[in-house]
């Protein structure tokens, strides 16, 4: 890839010597961490093991309050409640941990801005260059339109009338409409781009018909929480702005992946979140759902979650209360993209399943997430493939993309490389999880060659 004048010679429009201090800044980042937490420990020391210990007791008696009833329960929540106090006290009467803590903050804040500008902008502007292609307006356009998705986004926006303005036919789902035969009937009529404004279980579905018709599809974040929009790069409060994508847009290929016949676009979930959704309570109480209904599910005296699976080494797992199959793999070992997707073309599913069932079991957890270091709990397993067999003894409760299904065994999980075009707008970005750069051995030796000038 070559620069442009403007870009001053740098790849992705940043200078090399801008790209080289960068990466300096970043490496003494750690160093400065380093320095500014041993000085710390070394009057404090006690100190800091007692906050520690508070915290990990503060989040197993949570867990503990959260899957017991009656007076376990109330026992549970006042230990958690006597251990934050705990902890409050210690921070108030040692101030000075709490600007060490404020200060490796800033400093990993720090690392976390430089290192991301030294190697992930011009990687960004790399794949970007390669994976988007640009395309003028769209020749016949239908935007599908749930007024009640997101609490009435698309109302409060007047999204309908937003489309005419662009040439863009608005089609407002009705109760007792097919949306998928919506979408086929307008792709018959003509339309070759079909967009969807809603949550994500919408746009699986109109997506389904965009790949099987080829035709390109367009995901305007007008849902609750719009995970699919936030992993293609877009502005999730810029509903009006993703229109752009039909007028002035570009496109790229991405997957999809299937569960046996239902095609989905970020994940199903099984097990405890899968149970927990099905619940007629779950939409208008959420939290109360959950405590109402974690005891049964992992508690003491709870019946094991039928599920069983082959993992990546070939041993049989069939003690997990969690599994998620993603499309494409989620980033899990960096606060920065914890819960997105770096890419959505790699031909793969993610799977992650996870083995917590006990207060022991969360403390530990907490405690090595404390030092950066969730990955290597024992009880988690995660890895890639591109199919995946679930099985069981009876009818599985799934949550895919955040509707609630009850699907029969085996569940067969497929990627689907390449299934579908979108068309984004020209501002579209990337997700969270490609702007990461964590603190690893290998990025601090991908630092140090840019410092260095290689």
């Amino acid at each position: 890839m070559h620069a442009s004048p403007r870009s001053g010679g740098g790849v992705g429009g940043r200078r090399p010597w801008g790209r080289r201090a960068a990466a300096v800044v970043a490496l003494i980042s750690p160093a400065a961490m380093v320095a500014l937490a041993g000085a710390a420990l070394a009057g404090d020391l006690a100190i800091a093991l007692l906050a520690v210990a508070l915290v990990m007791a503060a989040s197993g008696a949570t867990w503990f309050a959260l899957t017991r009833r009656g007076p376990r329960r109330v026992a549970g929540a006042a230990l958690a409640a006597l251990a934050t106090a705990g902890l409050v006290v210690t921070v108030a009467t040692h101030w000075q941990g709490l600007l060490v803590l404020l200060g490796l903050l800033a400093l990993l804040a720090v690392f976390g801005l430089a290192a991301r500008y030294a190697l992930v902008g011009p990687a960004t502007a790399q794949t970007a260059a390669t994976a988007f292609l640009p395309v003028g307006a769209a020749g016949s356009a239908v935007l599908i339109i749930n007024l009640k998705s997101g609490g009435g986004k698309a109302e409060r926006f007047d999204l309908a009338a937003e489309a005419r303005r662009r040439g863009i036919e608005p089609i407002v789902l009705c109760p007792g409409d097919d949306l998928q035969e919506l979408a086929d009937d307008a792709i018959a009529r003509g339309a070759d781009v079909v967009g969807m404004a809603g949550g994500d279980g919408s746009q699986a579905l109109v997506a389904t018909v965009a790949a099987r018709r080829e035709v390109a599809h367009v995901c305007i974040p007008a849902g609750t929480r719009n995970h699919f929009a936030l992993d293609l790069g877009l502005n999730r409060d810029d509903v009006i702005g993703a229109l752009d994508a039909y007028t002035d847009g570009i496109e790229r290929v991405i997957d999809l992946a299937r569960v046996n016949d239902r095609v989905f676009v970020n994940n199903a979930s099984l097990g405890v979140y899968a149970k927990v959704v099905q619940s007629d309570a779950y939409r208008d109480a959420k939290l109360e759902t959950w405590t109402s209904l974690l005891p049964e599910l992992l508690g003491p005296d709870a019946d094991p979650i039928d599920l069983q699976f082959t993992t990546d080494d070939g041993s049989i797992c069939d003690d997990a209360p969690l599994v998620l199959v993603s499309n494409n793999p989620y980033q899990l070992t960096q606060m920065a993209g914890a819960g997105t997707r770096e890419r959505l073309d790699t031909g793969t599913l993610g799977v992650v399943a996870a083995r917590v069932r006990s207060a022991s079991d969360v403390s530990k957890l907490v405690a090595l997430e404390l030092v950066g270091q969730a990955g290597r709990f024992p009880g988690l397993l995660s890895w890639s493939t591109d199919e995946f067999e679930l099985r069981s003894s009876g009818p599985v409760e799934v949550g895919l993309d955040g509707e609630a299904l009850v699907l029969q065994p085996p569940l067969r999980f497929v990627s689907l490389p390449g299934a579908l075009r979108v068309r984004l707008p020209p501002g579209a970005g990337v997700a969270p999880a490609a702007r990461a750069v964590a603190l690893t051995s290998d990025n601090l030796g991908a630092l140090l060659r840019v410092a260095g000038g290689r």
